[in-house]
């Protein structure tokens, strides 16, 4: 008896080549070239962090420091220097990238970043109180102070908007956002100006930069940075349908209420301890999420990966250039991230007006 043909666009094992499932194949080819991509990216960024500085060094130099040691000054400055400063970029950029990307999802607002929820302004207010009353006088005892400054704004914004009938809108708290913003800013003004002699301490911490931070700093931040990057993983689903709206989120069977308060608080502790380690570095959490969704598209659940990798590489390029532009001296990262991120956010901007 002769066999029927089998019936088109059939599933099953025996039908592997569907011409439904190529595009998919391709979208999830293309995402892997660019994570791998990112990925070599970041490894070249943290070997100029390594390698350039006001002694540049080379690849082979720095590769004998890290895996032979040796007591010489080359050796030295890799590996109580340079290689800290590099691993605590490697953390804070990741924090910072996933942070905006999370900031954004939840908001809906395509310019959201870190600053928007009130934390880095927080993280301001604890390390002038640290300074100013607590007689706190190193980075390693800031970080603590930050990071309880940090959380505080991030539940009192959180607070604020969840209150009503519509419990935690983007708008809302957005609004609560900069109202925090503004009230913390102008406490922290206020100390510092009846505190005068703190004011030159705080600056430092306040521009931003990821040098003269050492292992104490990144052994206080990581546990941190690793909690926050597992709760705001576990909301990526929850992100991709919040975007289609609260009704068809609720549709598909999310608990917004949950996606918000886990999204918010991943964002928050990474912001926190990214802030409290480094200062407010400004525009990473900005421009970064923006880069990865050109590349990858809207799945947070490679949204956010490739927002861990490109957030390094921006930080680590901002620092090892602001090495390198005024010798012997050198420019804060922040700084550097904020020269370079202005111009991103007027570029999109235009884009935006010409597109409405």
């Amino acid at each position: 008896m002769p066999v029927a043909p089998p019936l088109a666009g059939r599933a099953g094992p025996a039908y592997p080549d569907r011409p439904a499932d190529r595009p998919r194949r391709a979208r999830t080819v293309h995402r892997l070239a660019w994570v791998s991509a990112a990925v070599a990216a970041v490894a070249v960024a943290a070997v100029l962090s390594l390698a350039v500085g006001s002694r540049t060094l080379a690849p082979s130099t720095v590769y004998e420091a890290l895996l032979h040691g040796g007591d010489g000054p080359a050796a030295q400055v890799v590996r109580t220097m340079r290689a800290p400063r590099t691993a605590l970029a490697l953390l804070v950029g990741a924090a910072l990238g996933m942070a905006g990307c999370v900031m954004q999802g939840l908001t809906r607002n395509p310019i959201a970043e870190p600053g928007i929820l009130g934390v880095s302004q927080g993280a301001a207010l604890g390390v002038v109180l640290a300074i100013a009353y607590a007689g706190v006088h190193t980075l390693s005892g800031y970080v603590w102070f930050a990071f309880a400054g940090a959380g505080a704004a991030g539940v009192a914004v959180y607070l604020i908007a969840a209150r009503g009938r519509d419990g935690a809108t983007p708008v809302k708290l957005a609004l609560a956002g900069a109202a925090i913003n503004a009230l913390l800013y102008s406490v922290v003004a206020g100390v510092l100006t009846t505190r005068a002699a703190a004011l030159d301490e705080f600056r430092f911490w306040q521009v931003g930069s990821v040098a003269g931070r050492d292992a104490e700093v990144l052994g206080q931040v990581w546990p941190f940075l690793a909690l926050g990057t597992v709760l705001v993983l576990a909301v990526a689903r929850g992100l991709d349908a919040l975007a289609l709206g609260e009704d068809m989120a609720r549709g598909l069977g999310q608990n917004v209420a949950a996606v918000r308060i886990t999204g918010g608080l991943g964002a928050t502790v990474l912001t926190g301890a990214g802030v409290a380690a480094a200062g407010p570095i400004a525009f990473v959490g900005l421009a970064v999420p923006h880069l990865a969704r050109a590349l990858v598209g809207t799945d947070h659940r490679w949204l956010l990966p490739l927002s861990a990798l490109l957030g390094p590489v921006v930080l680590l390029v901002a620092d090892v250039i602001g090495r390198i532009v005024v010798p012997p001296g050198e420019v804060p990262a922040g700084v550097m991230t904020a020269l370079i991120g202005a111009p991103f956010l007027i570029v999109l901007v235009r884009r935006k007006t010409v597109g409405s």
